[in-house]
C-alpha cells in the first residue's frame, strides 16, 4: 500500500492484495462483479435511510442550483442521483469511478457525463468544479494526499468539498455488530431478495476496510495538508461521519 493510504495495513487485508496495483486490479474485479446487485444490497445496509441522508448532507455541505459537481467514486451513482437533483437543469454533474461496471448501472439512472478514472488522477482541468463529493469510498483509496491534491485542483476557488464516510464505532460491541451486518447479514438478505451477482465478497471487504481505515485527525491533517481551509468533520448516528472543507 502507498505510504499516504487511506488504509492502516492491516493483515486483514493482505487476503485481498499486496501492493497497490493489485489493489486496483482486485477491487475493481470486485466492483464491476457486484455492480448489478449493488444498490439492493446499499439499501439493506442503509436501512431506508441513504437516499434522503445523503440529500441532507450535500444540501447541509452548500451544494445549490446551477453548480458544476464532481462526484468521485461515483460507483451506481447514489450521491450523483442526490447532487443531480440539488444542481437542477442549470446545474452540471460528472461522474467519475475506476469501475466500468458500476458506471454503467449508473447511466441507467442519470444522463451524466461520466469517466473512468481513480482520484488520484482527473482526468478534468485546473478550477473547473464548484463542489467535489465523495461517498464512502475515501476507504478505498490508494494514495489519500494525492486525491486531495486533485480535489484542491479541480476545484474553483472557494469550491468545495465533502466526503461522506463510515467510521467504526467508538466501543467494542458496535464494531462486532456493525461488522456482523455488514459482512454477514446484508450479503445473505441481499442474495435471498435479489435475482443479481453475489455482493458478498465486496460487503466482506468493505467491513475490512472500515476496520482498518485511518483516524479522522489524519484525514483533517491530510486535507489542510493538500491547501484547504475550514476543515471540519461532523459525525452523524455514531457511525457516519461528513468531513468538509473549501478551497481557498
Amino acid at each position: 500500500m502507498e505510504k499516504n493510504a487511506a488504509l492502516k495495513k492491516d493483515p486483514r487485508l493482505n487476503t485481498y492484495f499486496a501492493d497497490e496495483a493489485e489493489r486496483r486490479s482486485v477491487t475493481r474485479t470486485m466492483f464491476d462483479e457486484a455492480a448489478p446487485g449493488y444498490d439492493n444490497a446499499e439499501r439493506i445496509t442503509a436501512l431506508g435511510s441513504g437516499a434522503w441522508y445523503r440529500r441532507e448532507v450535500l444540501q447541509r455541505c452548500g451544494l445549490q442550483p446551477g453548480m458544476h459537481v464532481l462526484d468521485v467514486a461515483a460507483g451506481t451513482g447514489l450521491v450523483a442521483v442526490a447532487a443531480q437533483e440539488l444542481v437542477g437543469p442549470t446545474g452540471r454533474v460528472v461522474a467519475l469511478d475506476p469501475s466500468p461496471g458500476m458506471l454503467a448501472e449508473l447511466r441507467k439512472k442519470l444522463d451524466v457525463e461520466t469517466l473512468v478514472a481513480y482520484a488520484e488522477s482527473i482526468p478534468l482541468p485546473d478550477a473547473c468544479v464548484d463542489f467535489v463529493s465523495m461517498g464512502y469510498a475515501l476507504r478505498h483509496v490508494g494514495d489519500m494526499d494525492q486525491a486531495f491534491s486533485e480535489y484542491l485542483r479541480v476545484l474553483k476557488p472557494g469550491g468545495s468539498v465533502c466526503l461522506m464516510e463510515i467510521s467504526r464505532p467508538q466501543n467494542r460491541l458496535g464494531q462486532l455488530a456493525l461488522r456482523a451486518y455488514i459482512g454477514g447479514v446484508v450479503p445473505l438478505l441481499a442474495r435471498l431478495m435479489g435475482r443479481y451477482a453475489d455482493v458478498g465478497r465486496l460487503w466482506a471487504y468493505y467491513g475490512d476496510t472500515i476496520e482498518a481505515a485511518i483516524e479522522p485527525e489524519r484525514i483533517l491533517d491530510a486535507l489542510r495538508r493538500a491547501g484547504f481551509v475550514d476543515v471540519q468533520c461532523s459525525l452523524t448516528f455514531g457511525i457516519f461521519r461528513e468531513y468538509t472543507a473549501r478551497r481557498p
